[in-house]
């Protein structure tokens, strides 16, 4: 499309842009929206010329933000071998993709070999997951052990959110209503930044309650 073909222009053609980090920013935003598979792409040839563990994550890591959860998988098995075999950061994103994918026993299984290989180590994401695995598994008790721990450190209202919902979905409509109520006033001051990236949660947590109605 024309504005496509402008926008690619300014980004590869001007210099002034191309150093310009909020430039380029802005710019392949709206190469993403009229070609969402660019990136894609991109990454593919350069893993054509050299098939290196980097390459692989690149792609495996644009896979899932373009929801192909599924290719996201076999490119984090293909990279957990040798020498990789438990890394951490590659164990949870292939955790991520299982369970995107709904194979909440596979990413269960990721995530025990994950802690059992790194006892050290520390993530509020890899923690989510396993709150929304034991969720999915219908072990809704330990779940919201879970949440209710994240609730208060996750960096984001999306534990917060899961948590509510799952309240609210356990027939606890009282302690649901807090914890939407809560994340709705805290988010009044908050920085528009974060009300903006939180802008989902927050919407959902707003419906909820009011869906909820009057305690």
């Amino acid at each position: 499309p024309p504005i496509g073909m402008a926008v690619y222009f300014f980004l590869e053609m001007l210099p002034e842009l191309r150093n310009d980090p909020r430039s380029r920013k802005a710019a392949r935003s709206v190469l993403h929206t009229f070609d969402p598979e660019r990136q894609r792409r991109h990454i593919r040839q350069k893993l054509e010329m050299a098939d290196t563990v980097d390459n692989r994550r690149a792609l495996a890591e644009e896979c899932m933000r373009l929801g192909d959860y599924s290719n996201a998988v076999v490119l984090y098995q293909s990279i957990l071998k040798g020498v990789f075999a438990t890394d951490a950061g590659f164990l949870l994103g292939l955790a991520q993709a299982q369970a995107n994918s709904s194979d909440f026993t596979g990413a269960r299984a990721t995530l025990d070999t994950l802690f059992a290989a790194n006892p050290q180590f520390r993530s509020s994401d890899a923690e989510l997951l396993r709150a929304r695995v034991l969720e999915a598994q219908g072990d809704h008790s330990a779940a919201l052990e879970q949440y209710e721990i994240l609730a208060r450190s996750y960096p984001g209202e999306e534990a917060r959110y899961r948590y509510g919902a799952l309240l609210k979905q356990s027939g606890r409509f009282s302690d649901a209503r807090g914890v939407f109520g809560d994340m709705l006033a805290r988010a009044k001051h908050a920085p528009r930044y974060y009300r903006k990236k939180e802008k989902g949660w927050l919407e959902s947590a707003q419906r909820d309650l009011s869906g909820l109605g009057p305690g």
